[in-house]
């Protein structure tokens, strides 16, 4: 390439513009949980009514990112257990409707 054909915004001293990567910036948010602090964690999502809160608390809110996934992940599987509990009622309430109606 011609240095000539260049655009004049352009380095016209090389070709290959140099990267420099970003320094690594300390981020709290990132460092793993220390045994204690998923004690705690563990120990409040054991307590009725404070758990659901703190799941959502927990999953959207600013904070450590391995609580958060944990949160999110703990939040997903309880749509599921709603969702399959909410059709096996049915499926029990349904039959039973149609046992009761069978015999009058």
């Amino acid at each position: 390439m011609n240095y000539e054909e260049m655009p004049s915004g352009q380095n016209q001293g090389s070709y290959y513009q140099s990267y420099q990567q970003p320094m690594n910036q300390y981020d709290p948010n990132k460092e793993v949980m220390s045994m204690g602090s998923w004690l705690i964690t563990l120990i409040v999502l054991a307590i009725p009514c404070v758990n659901i809160i703190m799941y959502f608390v927990w999953a959207f809110g600013n904070g450590n990112e391995n609580r958060k996934n944990f949160c999110r992940a703990g939040l997903i599987m309880m749509a599921i257990s709603v969702v399959f509990m909410v059709l096996f009622y049915s499926i029990i309430g349904a039959s039973i409707i149609a046992g009761t109606g069978a015999v009058a």
